[in-house]
């Protein structure tokens, strides 16, 4: 048994490679042989996840990855518990349906982080994902539970027809955001184009995302300023095309 698990990148995919046989929860009870010969699929046929990765440690539930992934789909896909720490940037559906445990990206990620698969009503539903970058289209989308943390810039639809939960954006927020919310928070520390189906409820002080910024500052050694944590947010309710339960909290200074 050791401490962690770690994957280092040393054949880069020509293709795009999906290996959601990637999560903390399911290398706890594997040899180093056997997670080396876990399956993928890389150019729509299949391969094994050693033919890409240098794996050392064994039986872990603390997952380090080196490397850039940005071709690499699918890390984290329903992941319950563990922690996966990646060192570079990832594909699209990271943290796909996850239900527990903490994935952290220093690097950007790709579309559907933290989403739902193809066809699903709901994607993540619990634990927590912080990408240290940019996201693409639809982060967080049909969201039911869980915290997805960005500090980059989103891309269109982030938190769409989310169920509950909460997305803390700190960079711009691309177009759509926040689009048929039913319940959960959206935070945006940066600019954030606001649906015309919101609707503009007060101005104050948020005490629930003071606590949450001073935990990302401490948990997760986020650079959050002391203006953010003690600042004034506009909160808009919605979508009212949707439940309406949900809402959008955006920063305006301190």
């Amino acid at each position: 048994m050791s401490d962690a698990v770690t994957l280092t990148l040393a054949t880069q995919p020509t293709h795009t490679l999906v290996a959601d046989c990637i999560a903390a929860d399911r290398f706890a009870g594997l040899g180093a042989t056997a997670i080396a010969a876990l399956p993928v699929v890389h150019g729509g046929r299949p391969a094994t996840l050693g033919e890409f990765f240098r794996v050392r440690g064994e039986r872990a539930s603390v997952v380090r990855i080196e490397g850039d992934c940005t071709r690499i789909d699918g890390i984290g896909t329903g992941m319950v518990e563990g922690e996966l720490m990646i060192d570079g940037s990832v594909g699209r559906d990271l943290g796909l349906a996850m239900s527990g445990g903490r994935i952290d990206v220093r690097g950007n990620a790709g579309a559907n982080a933290g989403g739902a698969p193809a066809g699903a009503a709901r994607g993540m539903t619990g634990g927590e994902i912080v990408v240290r970058g940019s996201v693409g289209d639809e982060a967080g989308a049909r969201m039911r539970r869980g915290l997805l943390v960005v500090t980059g810039d989103g891309g269109r639809g982030m938190g769409k027809g989310m169920i509950a939960g909460t997305v803390v954006l700190f960079g711009n927020a691309g177009p759509g955001t926040g689009r048929f919310l039913k319940r959960g928070s959206i935070v945006a520390l940066g600019e954030v184009e606001r649906p015309a189906t919101f609707r503009y409820a007060c101005t104050y002080r948020p005490p629930h995302v003071a606590l949450l910024l001073r935990y990302l500052g401490s948990r997760c050694r986020l650079d959050v300023a002391a203006a953010q944590v003690t600042g004034r947010y506009e909160r808009y309710s919605g979508d009212l095309a949707e439940l309406g339960k949900g809402e959008l909290l955006r920063w305006v200074g301190a």
